[in-house]
């Protein structure tokens, strides 16, 4: 039986470490830390995260900003805003969330970002400094991996490690930061995807297995080995006849993985709260880096 990557417990002692750090710059007389989120149009699923987002700058005590435009806004409009909260010296860092509305060019938009500023780690300039090893911002969702397997000491130094899934969001920075220096790091990492035959010839001999897809209940129990450490950040609203009329599902098949696994993270309670923490902790982090 697995034990639980309890991403809930350990993303509430983060941002309790926060609060604390917080408290100690507001009774030396300077400013808290301060986040803003721009937020286009009416995506719900959207809402809902940008929401939980300024609930939790209000639990570790950061000033927050939302920004609400409609999703008929111009490009140009949308990057004045932009420019706005790049001039802010009140601002420590600021997202755009995303997806986007059809039409606008998201690469454009990350581009304008403030890289200084940029706490989601999506700016080309971070992510290529992460790549290089050097002091960057890391995106939330790896950022909150591999803190997860620091906290519970997941010894990863030569482990075979398969990320399933090669999006910029979590994949590819997983890969990176896996091979990366150090502990959690120096893991020899292979990447698959939907054009790799056989996908589970290469999770059966892996030690660490991250599955980013976005298909429920994708890996299977059969298709990991015993002991494996299983970590699972896909999370999909799948409709039943229930009160909410949907349930949340993983990528991992838990009831079959979760025997034969050593550590696994469940959905919800795994990898969510650590994205939503790791946010918090790159603002920090940009406040006092460059202490405006």
């Amino acid at each position: 039986m697995a034990q639980i990557l309890d991403g809930l417990k350990v993303s509430k002692d983060i941002k309790k470490e926060i609060k604390a750090e917080v408290e100690k710059i507001v009774a030396a007389g300077k400013r808290a830390p301060h986040l803003a989120a721009i937020l286009v149009g009416e995506n719900g699923a959207s809402k809902a995260y940008v929401n939980s987002k300024v609930k939790d700058c209000k639990e570790v005590g950061f000033g927050s900003t939302l920004l609400r435009l409609p999703d008929t806004i111009s490009e140009e409009e949308l990057l004045n805003e932009i420019k706005k909260l790049n001039d802010d010296a009140t601002l420590d860092g600021f997202i755009v969330q995303l997806p986007l509305p059809k039409g606008m060019n998201q690469e454009k938009i990350i581009n304008a970002i403030d890289p200084t500023k940029d706490v989601d780690g999506f700016h080309p300039e971070n992510f290529g400094r992460m790549a290089l090893e050097m002091e960057a911002f890391l995106p939330a969702t790896p950022y909150g991996i591999m803190t997860l397997l620091e906290r519970y000491e997941i010894d990863t130094r030569g482990k075979h490690c398969v990320v399933i899934g090669r999006s910029r969001i979590v994949g590819r920075p997983m890969s990176i930061l896996m091979s990366s220096k150090g502990n959690p790091g120096d893991a020899t990492v292979t990447v698959v995807h939907s054009h790799t035959p056989n996908i589970e010839e290469f999770t059966r001999a892996a030690d660490i297995i991250i599955v980013a897809l976005g298909a429920p209940k994708y890996l299977k129990g059969d298709m990991i080995k015993d002991g494996a450490v299983i970590v699972d950040v896909g999370i999909t609203r799948v409709e039943d006849d229930g009160e909410k009329g949907y349930h949340l599902e993983g990528d991992v098949d838990y009831e079959s993985c979760e025997p034969k696994a050593g550590w696994i993270t469940p959905v919800p309670g795994g990898v969510g709260p650590m994205t939503r923490a790791m946010l918090m902790k790159n603002t920090l982090l940009a406040y006092k880096r460059y202490n405006r």
